[in-house]
Formats: structure tokens, sequence, C-alpha cells
């Protein structure tokens, strides 16, 4: 009997250990400096601001949120813990969806790995192209 409580402490243990160690590290450093900014972002989100006042824009900004959270498009390539700071992405989509072009707010190994996980995205077409989609990735 006492034998079956080691057996049980020493899985439990282990158990901790590994999800301690799956958890821990690979993220980004406490003193990370901000990323630098990209001057052509601003450009891309003019170009976004001109889409409105539109029904259509307004409508399809809640539908292909809602489809990039089902597909979670952002979790690709695991872009999240390259950095602390955030990213904004802007996907200029074609007729049918496609990302054609990718834009973010600033440069680093985090932007370029959610340019990169974007860049062959399908989304719901779009009422309109090109059609200018940001998204703010935590």
């Amino acid at each position: 009997m006492k034998n079956h409580y080691l057996k049980i402490a020493t899985i439990t243990g282990v158990m901790f250990i590994a999800a301690g160690c799956s958890t821990m590290g690979g993220g980004a450093p406490a003193n990370e400096p901000p990323p630098a900014v990209n001057p052509g972002f601003a450009a891309e989100m003019n170009k976004f601001n001109a889409q409105f006042p539109n029904d259509k824009a307004t409508k399809y900004e809640e539908i292909s949120l809602n489809y990039n959270n089902a597909k979670k498009l952002d979790e690709r390539g695991n872009c999240h813990d390259l950095s602390k700071y955030p990213v904004v992405i802007v996907l200029t989509l074609d007729a049918q969806g496609k990302v054609t072009r990718t834009t973010t707010d600033v440069e680093g190994k985090k932007a370029e790995c959610f340019r990169q996980a974007y860049a062959s995205a399908q989304l719901p077409p779009p009422p309109f192209a090109p059609y200018l989609k940001p998204i703010r990735l935590r």
C-alpha cells in the first residue's frame, strides 16, 4: 500500500514539473525595449478609415472579426509570445477575401511573424475591394 502512494506522489510530482516547464520561459523578456514604428502604417490606417461611414463595411468588420476568432488565424506561427508588445496588422483583401498585402504598425520578430501568418489567410469576401482590415493582436 505504501508503494502505491509513493507511485502516485511521484507521478503527480512529474506532472507538476512538466506543466511548469511547458508554461515557463519562451516568452518575451521583462526588460524588452519597444519595437520600432513602421512609418508606412499611418497611410494604411488612413485608407481603412476612408472606407467609412459605410453600413456594409461596418457589418463586414463584425463578420470578419468573428471569422478570425473562430478560425484562430492569429494563432498561426505562435507569434503572440515573441514580444510583450501588441501588434496592429492591416490586411489588404481582394474581392474574394484573400490577403494580398499585410502592414504592421511596428517592426520586429513578432510583427514579421504575424505578417507571414496572415500572408496566405482567407477571410470572407468583403463588400468591396480592395478592403483594408486592421486587427489588433496582443
